[in-house]
């Protein structure tokens, strides 16, 4: 028997907090896992940006990727290291490029969910190209935007078709206003898309690997409040619901790592924001839900490298297409969706080896939260976002809403 050391990458953007919480409750595990024949230990370490040759060998076995969405380099090296070195990453750099929000809604529009009614729009206004002007004037048919937005009704809203983060989203009430943030969108291909007003719940929840956290979303407060703190505000039938949407959607595209954003209007799910390539990880932001969404990533992680789970490099939609084509209920459809992506992420393995082999990750992270440490790696991410004057402030907010945290889970 070996001693074996695996080596999990953390590449990285401006994060700050989640991965000093990372590393030092990795280290506080103390992990020995036995694992076919061999001892397995664990390494963390942040990757780093500089040239590589192609054929040289990759240090990682796991890399959890922050980055490669935004910056071509490291995506370029991730890709690398997943073709060449069998690297395993969360989330795969190739269905982020290619599944844009406009195609995500497509997809699971033919898996049946209950997608908002989506119209995409022409850009107003062009970047000058040779061919431009003959392609536009041979084929490009002129359109009534008025007669559009009176098909969805009112609200409605405009939204880049491969956007996120709530960039360039405008919520639009008639035709004046319609056609007012038409004319502002300049080159941008848009997206119209029918409003769920009212509705009784926007949720955000997150999936990594196979859990899954439902949040309930207030996108109108400020941004520190808008992950609410209320718990068992769902049946359990539309948390188990929106569960299977989420896991449904992330293991269609490849994504360990995905949040999906859902009104509930009269009972049923409607999923309007799922293709997010970098879901929100920050304290200043999740504050209660940081624990979870550390713990979340640890476990995977942990499970991803010491089994050597490999990257699909093909996404295989059949299975869920032939679903589809079937005659049955909505809601059994969706089960069968979500056994099939369960399968796909490994789900009752993945709960067998956090059973065997991290049942002390909940005591140790929650001994972990309690310290100055933590404390002080909430302050640095505060301190890098808010005025000066307003840091011990806000450190204390996020602190104390992680120590009610720790309150409410020793009562649970």
């Amino acid at each position: 028997m070996a001693n074996v050391t695996r080596r999990i990458g953390l590449s990285l953007g401006a994060d700050i907090c989640w991965p000093i919480c990372f590393e030092e409750i990795l280290g506080r595990l103390q992990l020995a896992i036995p694992w076919e024949g061999d001892t397995l230990g664990f390494e963390v370490s942040r990757v780093t940006i500089e040239p590589f040759d192609l054929r040289q060998p990759v240090r990682y076995d796991l890399v959890v990727d922050r980055l490669t969405h935004w910056y071509q380099t490291s995506r370029e090296w991730i890709k690398k290291a997943v073709v060449l070195n069998d690297t395993y990453v969360f989330n795969n750099p190739w269905s982020i490029q290619a599944n844009e929000k406009h195609t995500t809604y497509c997809a699971m529009m033919r898996l049946g969910l209950a997608v908002p009614d989506t119209w995409m729009v022409p850009p107003k206004a062009y970047e000058k190209s040779a061919d431009l002007q003959p392609t536009l004037t041979r084929y490009a048919q002129h359109f009534d935007l008025g007669q559009i937005g009176a098909k969805l009704g009112y609200p409605l809203f405009m939204k880049p078709y491969d956007g996120g983060g709530w960039v360039g989203v405008t919520k639009i009430d008639d035709e004046t206003q319609l056609r007012a943030a038409y004319e502002a969108s300049g080159t941008k291909i848009m997206h119209l898309q029918a409003g769920v007003i009212p509705y009784e719940y926007f949720v955000r929840c997150v999936g990594l690997g196979p859990q899954t956290r439902a949040v309930n979303y207030d996108p109108g407060a400020p941004l520190h409040d808008r992950y609410r703190m209320d718990r068992d505000f769902l049946s359990p039938e539309q948390r188990s619901e929106l569960e299977d949407i989420t896991l449904t959607i992330n293991a269609f595209f490849g994504w360990d790592f995905n949040s999906c954003e859902a009104l509930l209007r009269d009972g049923e799910w409607h999923p309007i924001d799922f293709a997010n390539a970098c879901p929100d990880s920050q304290v200043t932001s999740l504050h209660y839900h940081f624990p979870w969404l550390i713990k979340a990533n640890l476990r995977w992680a942990i499970f991803c490298a010491a089994t050597r789970r490999r990257v699909r490099h093909n996404l295989d939609w059949e299975p869920y297409f032939e679903v589809a084509a079937e005659d049955l209920p909505y809601r059994e459809k969706l089960r069968r969706y979500a056994l099939i992506a369960r399968q796909v992420l490994d789900a009752d393995a993945f709960e067998e080896f956090c059973a065997q082999h991290l049942g002390h990750l909940d005591a140790v992270a929650d001994e972990f939260f309690g310290t100055e440490q933590a404390r002080d790696a909430v302050r640095q991410k505060v301190a890098a976002l808010f005025p000066a004057h307003e840091v011990d402030e806000f450190t204390e907010l996020f602190y104390g809403r992680i120590q009610r945290w720790r309150a409410e889970e020793a009562r649970n």
